[in-house]
């Protein structure tokens, strides 16, 4: 693997930001399957991963796990609430670890940190040491959300990406980005190119929940909420291309 200098020498185009924290949810592993991994959508990602690590970028990575199994669905069929948010913490380790194989078999360096203690298979997250894998150009996943019941891995990503410091929160979702009212039921709904975070919360626009978004909010990171299912986003994302909603 090319060392980080090495990386950046040649390339034409210059990225805006120098760390990143992707937030992928588990549904953009599943591809167009009705649950679990679909392994060529997994490579895919890997490979636009690794197509933009080439530009020396640090990049950390948040990923859900609603195509495994999601706590507010589990609880509202019965089961307690703390355990079925623990099941979801869980199915987030699992597509941690699916995308981390593919992106080593790009070549690219990662590491699996973990809210969740499981040590056999993850590193257990400490800022510091994620900081220091991202010095050293290695990706770095987070999984098992933040730890505890009631937060979502959009919260876990808000606030992973203020804890190492991250210059932006790219939000990969299905839709190409934030609308006034779904999109998917409405055919008249308008997408906004930027907007803030207190109509976001004001007009309760589902971009991200609530917490997610006072966070950033206080703390000033930029969201840039984008379609990950069209190859190429992600790049252009990172090249401060005009793609998506960028909330400021």
């Amino acid at each position: 693997m090319k060392s980080k200098s090495k990386r950046q020498a040649g390339l034409r185009k210059k990225p805006v930001y120098k760390r990143i924290l992707l937030k992928l949810s588990g549904e953009a592993l599943q591809g167009d399957r009705e649950y679990n991994i679909d392994p060529e959508v997994v490579r895919s990602l890997a490979e636009q991963l690794a197509e933009i690590y080439e530009f020396g970028i640090e990049i950390s990575v948040v990923v859900g796990g609603g195509n495994i199994m999601r706590g507010k669905s589990a609880a509202a069929l019965g089961v307690d609430r703390v355990t079925a948010d623990a099941m979801g913490m869980l199915a987030t380790v699992i597509n941690a670890l699916a995308l981390q194989d593919a992106l080593e078999k790009t070549g690219v360096p990662t590491r699996v940190l973990s809210a969740i203690e499981m040590r056999q298979i993850a590193e257990p997250f400490i800022k510091r040491r994620a900081v220091r894998h991202l010095e050293k150009g290695r990706v770095v996943i987070f999984a098992g959300g933040t730890g505890n019941p009631y937060f979502s891995t959009d919260t876990a990503a808000a606030l992973r990406a203020n804890e190492i410091g991250a210059d932006v929160l790219l939000k990969a979702t299905k839709v190409d980005g934030i609308y006034d009212k779904d999109p998917v039921k409405e055919k008249d709904a308008v997408r906004f190119e930027k907007i803030s975070y207190h109509d976001i919360l004001i007009k309760n626009l589902q971009a991200m929940d609530s917490t997610a978004t006072s966070l950033c909010r206080e703390t000033k990171l930029p969201i840039v909420v984008f379609d990950s299912t069209k190859r190429g986003n992600i790049k252009k994302a990172v090249l401060g291309g005009k793609i998506g909603t960028r909330v400021v």
